[in-house]
């Protein structure tokens, strides 16, 4: 192959990479304007349903759903920071998806424990599901955590590192 060939053949793969490159951040801005969309949903639905609640049956028979709506809300504005990672690191960064991952996971025991007065007027093995599932749900929990910790050392680590050679 000559090297006007190769040249050639470098610039259609350099077109095409850009291409790419192009239809990638397309996609990633159309996710962040949909996630921002659902945010603002979400965000609003809370809100109208906690002013429904303090003005008629009482905030206080429905703090766990607050709760929930609100870690939906936190959930998606992380979602939504981790698209904002991926464009403009134009790869994908694992600490971002562990704290999705973690929130998602707490969110989920917030709501088996808020069950637990239903469960226990169930049968047995719906009880004991429950508590299977909890008890993986806490073993994600310190598994994450502990990821969490290991990428946060890793990089303190990795900048200490490089300040050192300079």
């Amino acid at each position: 192959m000559t090297s006007e060939n190769q040249a050639e053949a470098r610039s259609v793969r350099d077109l095409f990479v850009r291409g790419l490159s192009l239809v990638e951040d397309t996609v990633y801005v159309g996710l962040g304007f949909l996630l921002t969309v659902v945010a603002i949903a979400l965000l609003f639905v809370a809100l109208r349903g906690t002013l429904s609640w303090i003005f008629g049956t009482g905030l206080h028979n429905h703090i766990i759903e607050l709760l929930d709506q609100m870690l939906a809300v936190f959930l998606v504005i992380e979602l939504l920071y981790t698209v904002q990672v991926s464009f403009r690191e134009h790869g994908l960064v694992a600490e971002p998806f562990l704290v999705v991952a973690l929130i998602a996971v707490i969110r989920r025991v917030l709501v088996i424990t808020a069950e637990f007065p239903k469960l226990s007027d169930t049968s047995e093995p719906v009880f004991r599901h429950a508590m299977w599932e909890l008890g993986l749900l806490t073993f994600m929990i310190l598994i994450l955590v502990g990821a969490l910790i290991a990428l946060q050392r890793q990089s303190k680590q990795l900048q200490q590192n490089e300040k050192g050679d300079h």
